[in-house]
């Protein structure tokens, strides 16, 4: 079994469908949530991730479009974009959105946006928080985005507690689990901030036990001018070309 591993899409569907097309024929699609947000399509990233069967869980940005007030903590363009999308957004979007959970357990794997500490805002991104957080799951791996750059983060299966190895991957990289316990952030499809415009996730595949990470060009320049039009903070635009 293949699965295709997203996060982070923030309504940005030039991206989401090139890194569809490049997952090509997969089993599943898994996703760690923040579907919207700061992008000017989210009725039509979350059709086509309905239509691909997704599954997942809620962002921080999912759950400020359904009316949380998460959207209180946002910054000023954040804020400016998450008013827009929920001024925009389609009964059937809200409600998709509005029906995924904080935390979810599919085969070995759990499945939180932020961190299984905190499933809506914490940032994983030093060793101290990796290791608390692979303690803390009750499956063998676990998969997260939030921060939007691409990081595998490994443990000791016998022990929980120990020292974990984290290191930001680069297209077409090959982690072997080889009995280790997994953290695993795929990164962003629709705003990577690697330093890099390349959409990022990752293809798991059950059977060699091991997780690929990929990195996608897609047509930046047409996400940029359907935000430019969309009248969203040209900010959001424009980080786009740069990855950050």
């Amino acid at each position: 079994m293949r699965i295709a591993v997203l996060s982070d899409v923030h309504s940005n569907l030039v991206a989401l469908e090139a890194v569809l097309a490049h997952a090509g024929a997969v089993d599943a699609v898994w996703h760690t949530g923040d579907i919207v947000g700061y992008g000017p399509d989210p009725d039509g990233v979350v059709a086509r991730l309905a239509a691909a069967g997704a599954i997942g869980v809620r962002g921080n940005h999912d759950a400020a479009a359904v009316g949380g007030r998460e959207i209180e903590s946002f910054n000023r363009e954040a804020r400016q974009a998450m008013e827009w999308t929920r001024a925009n957004i389609a009964p059937e979007t809200k409600a998709w959105l509005a029906d995924l959970p904080q935390r979810r357990t599919l085969d070995d794997f759990t499945l939180v946006h932020g961190s299984p500490l905190d499933p809506t805002w914490e940032y994983v991104t030093d060793e101290r928080s990796a290791r608390e957080n692979i303690a803390a799951l009750e499956t063998p791996h676990g998969l997260h985005g939030h921060t939007h750059v691409p990081v595998a983060w490994f443990g000791r299966a016998d022990d929980p507690k120990a020292r974990v190895h984290g290191e930001v991957a680069t297209d077409g990289e090959r982690r072997t689990f080889d009995g280790r316990r997994a953290f695993l952030n795929p990164g962003s499809v629709g705003q990577p901030r690697y330093g890099g415009p390349e959409a990022t996730y990752i293809v798991f595949d059950e059977a060699a036990r091991t997780v690929e990470f990929r990195l996608v060009p897609y047509d930046v320049d047409t996400t940029q001018e359907k935000i430019y039009d969309a009248g969203l903070p040209p900010y959001l635009a424009e980080r786009l070309a740069v990855g950050q």
